[in-house]
């Protein structure tokens, strides 16, 4: 067999297994532990060996004892250990809220929670992600209903079962006031509790740490829908654009942006007219 052929094959069977790998596997991951992820692992772009270095620390992944440099994020360490993450992996700068994590230290008593693409690992740590959170989620007409705590308590009844003790807040990653947010919707509060909850990445976990069961990011969203469908003052100017493409005002420049490489549209980007306070 030709060295083209033999490279042909192996390109094909490692197609192969991670196809498989990648459908039948739990939570969707491999370990390089594994023959097939130190298989796939190997040839993937970007794989990363073992670190011999003495700063490396050890932690718990899944359950697994593993050693990693002490200088990546638990999302990192997973992927340099030969994990590839189909879920639970999105912008990696924690504005999604796709990573979110579970985690210990050996010999603390206390379950944190964080995301993975911003909790540094620590020697001892033990940690599991979370691709999805099992959480209610109501399905509703927006239009058909009424900014107030009826249309709050209807879908979500268990926000009168708060009892303010702030675990919730404690286990934002981004520092909202939850324990506010469920305050002012319990009184119908719909403007504040869509204002304070504005920078809600819908990660879970206030959810995972709530004693009474509610789901606080799912009451949040629901807040700053009927917040800007019944609420917030519509824009004239900006429904008056709507109708101006609607009626094909700007197809013309549309095609022409289509048909652009990145360096042009790069470029028209960078110079475009900048208005006051947008820089």
């Amino acid at each position: 067999m030709t060295g083209d052929a033999e490279e042909r094959v192996l390109t094909l069977g490692l197609r192969s297994i991670e196809y498989t790998v990648q459908y039948v596997c739990s939570f969707e991951i491999y370990s390089a532990t594994d023959a097939l992820g130190q298989v796939i692992a190997s040839f993937s772009e970007g794989a990363w060996s073992m670190s011999t270095d003495k700063s490396a620390v050890t932690i718990y992944v899944f359950g697994k004892q593993y050693q990693v440099p002490q200088n990546l994020t638990m999302l990192t360490a997973m992927e340099h250990l030969g994990y590839r993450l189909l879920r639970g992996c999105g912008c990696r700068g924690g504005f999604c809220g796709a990573c979110a994590t579970v985690y210990r230290i050996r010999g603390d008593f206390r379950l944190r929670t964080g995301l993975a693409c911003q909790t540094p690992v620590k020697d001892g740590m033990v940690f599991s992600m979370l691709p999805f959170h099992p959480a209610t989620k109501a399905r509703y007409d927006i239009k058909s209903l009424k900014p107030d705590i009826n249309s709050l308590t209807r879908y979500y009844p268990e926000i009168m079962r708060c009892l303010q003790c702030n675990s919730c807040s404690r286990a934002c990653p981004q520092d909202l006031p939850v324990i506010d947010i469920m305050a002012a919707a319990m009184r119908g509060d719909i403007a504040n509790a869509a204002d304070l909850s504005f920078d809600c990445i819908m990660c879970g976990l206030c959810a995972t740490r709530c004693p009474a069961e509610i789901v606080q990011y799912n009451v949040a969203i629901l807040t700053r829908r009927l917040y800007g469908t019944h609420v917030a003052s519509k824009s004239k100017h900006l429904q008056k654009r709507l109708d101006e493409i609607r009626a094909g005002r700007y197809d013309g420049e549309l095609a022409k942006l289509v048909k652009m490489s990145t360096t042009e549209l790069t470029k028209l980007y960078n110079s475009r007219e900048i208005e006051a306070g947008e820089a």
